[in-house]
């Protein structure tokens, strides 16, 4: 994988064509019409909400680039199996200590949200995981010490 691929599931591809495409569309629109209605207030030195609409218009237009650049070096990974784990994986594991299941989805580092068990192939466990079968034992440095997991289930 190149350094300058951006890695991606076709959910995380789709999920940021629809974020782009209501930047562009809505959003903007939402924007130009608050520019419009704060400049009406007059002057504009000691305008508060003007000031803060062109704020957020500028995060806003880098987020439009940054999605539109990152798609451009866009790898959507397909074609995943259930006997190794990959960009794509859903893997079912067993933490050894605690005898607990997680579940995970393994995805690229645009995609990673923790708080919908979402890991990315380059985080710690992402790596220790990747090329793994059911039943391999994986160990993971984590800040409190070494966490080991049984690989019990992988799925698409």
């Amino acid at each position: 994988m190149s350094n300058d691929e951006i890695i991606l599931t076709p959910e995380g591809l789709r999920s940021l064509e629809l974020e782009l495409e209501d930047l562009k569309t809505v959003k903007r629109k939402e924007l130009a019409s608050r520019i419009k209605t704060a400049i009406s207030y007059g002057d504009l030195k000691e305008n508060s909400e003007y000031h803060s609409a062109k704020e957020e218009q500028g995060f806003m237009e880098t987020r439009i680039l940054t999605i539109e650049r990152m798609l451009k070096k866009a790898r959507v990974v397909t074609n995943i199996g259930t006997s190794t784990v990959q960009v794509g994986s859903t893997v079912i594991l067993n933490d050894v200590e605690f005898a607990e299941k997680i579940e995970y989805k393994i995805v690229g580092s645009q995609e990673a949200d923790v708080n919908q068990n979402k890991i990315s192939y380059e985080s710690p466990l992402g790596v220790s995981l990747m090329g793994k079968s059911v039943g391999d034992v994986i160990s993971v440095n984590a800040p409190m010490g070494v966490i080991n997991y049984e690989l019990l289930e992988i799925r698409v």
